[in-house]
């Protein structure tokens, strides 16, 4: 379950103008879920279609993580919000998820077959570990467990670093982040928090800790890294202030119309990321857990159909494939196969 602020951390929470009545508070007015009751949502849970969950095992790709440096970007993506960036062999972690569960139970929020190949112990030594908010599906204690020998710095959300520290990473190697405060890595790496539309909690607290979307400039690119949010005015505002992107991570499903100020929907994603100003479009968070209620590849379907009618450039590889970023890829619809 973590740990909530405390101490010093608390005290600084609360001298933070987004941080109020002892909560953090979304840019604009957000509710979490306010089309439905909370006893409507759990029926809906319990008779969710089969299609939620892939037929057969997903296509994946098994990369030696340890031999990828090159003199660009090299990026692969496991499924939901977990990917691993290396460039010229500085190696970032985002959001891993490794346990094959995103809840605290095992009989909610299984991975997929097929989206569970790798293991922290296929990954080198980690420079930089990025943890965007608290959710179990982006925070994983079992992983952080395996990872905190292996990771030398990491940055996170203000807040969020209670958990951390609670669970025995050394709180030298944390930095936490309030919206627009930024970390100069080192002479090539600034990452900067900033809004995003969405809550944070691992258990009936709520809010306790802040959920933000990074801003990464690593070298001579930059990258939005946009966790988990809502659609709002937030978006042309990044890209005012950081924008042009080179790439935009952005989530792509675990949507539903009962809490649609927390995920963003994927014809959405097109205007915010003309709004972000980016030049392409990697789509997370689906592939690995039905979260929701939709068809576990009706996300990347809706969004691809949108962005083809938009001429917006995407990127969608299989779990596992390293992409190196600036080359060229060669796109199929891997996702397109017949549900339950």
């Amino acid at each position: 379950m973590g740990k909530n602020p405390e101490g010093e951390r608390l005290e600084r929470m609360e001298k933070v103008s987004n941080f109020s009545n002892g909560k953090f508070q979304n840019v604009q007015p957000t509710q979490v879920s306010p089309e439905a009751s909370m006893l409507s949502i759990l029926k809906d849970f319990i008779n969710k279609p089969q299609s939620v969950t892939p037929s057969k095992e997903l296509p994946n790709v098994k990369t030696n993580l340890k031999a990828l440096s090159l003199d660009k970007p090299v990026i692969v993506w496991f499924g939901h919000s977990s990917y691993f960036i290396d460039f010229n062999g500085f190696r970032i972690l985002i959001d891993p998820v490794f346990s094959g569960n995103a809840s605290p139970v095992s009989f909610f929020g299984k991975s997929f077959p097929g989206a569970d190949q790798y293991e922290i112990e296929d990954f080198p030594d980690i420079d930089l570990l990025i943890q965007t908010h608290d959710h179990y599906d982006h925070l994983d204690y079992p992983s952080v467990l395996k990872l905190k020998s292996k990771v030398k710095k990491v940055v996170t959300s203000l807040g969020v670093g209670a958990h951390l520290e609670y669970w025995g990473i050394a709180p030298e190697k944390i930095t936490e982040l309030n919206w627009w405060e930024h970390h100069q890595v080192n002479p090539q790496l600034k990452i900067t928090a900033a809004p995003a539309r969405h809550f944070s909690g691992r258990g009936f607290s709520r809010f306790q800790t802040l959920w933000s979307s990074f801003i990464l400039e690593i070298g001579n690119y930059k990258f939005f890294l946009g966790g988990d949010s809502g659609y709002s005015n937030q978006f042309k505002e990044i890209g005012e202030k950081f924008g042009p992107f080179d790439l935009a991570f952005m989530e792509c499903g675990q949507y539903n119309e009962n809490w649609p100020q927390i995920h963003i929907f994927p014809e959405q994603i097109i205007p915010a990321a003309q709004e972000l100003k980016a030049k392409m479009v990697w789509p997370v968070h689906w592939g690995k857990f039905s979260l929701s209620l939709h068809p576990w590849n009706e996300p990347i379907q809706r969004f691809t159909a949108a962005a083809k009618k938009a001429s917006l450039s995407y990127i969608s590889p299989k779990i596992g494939q390293p992409v190196t970023f600036g080359e060229d890829f060669q796109q199929d619809d891997w996702w397109n196969f017949e549900n339950k």
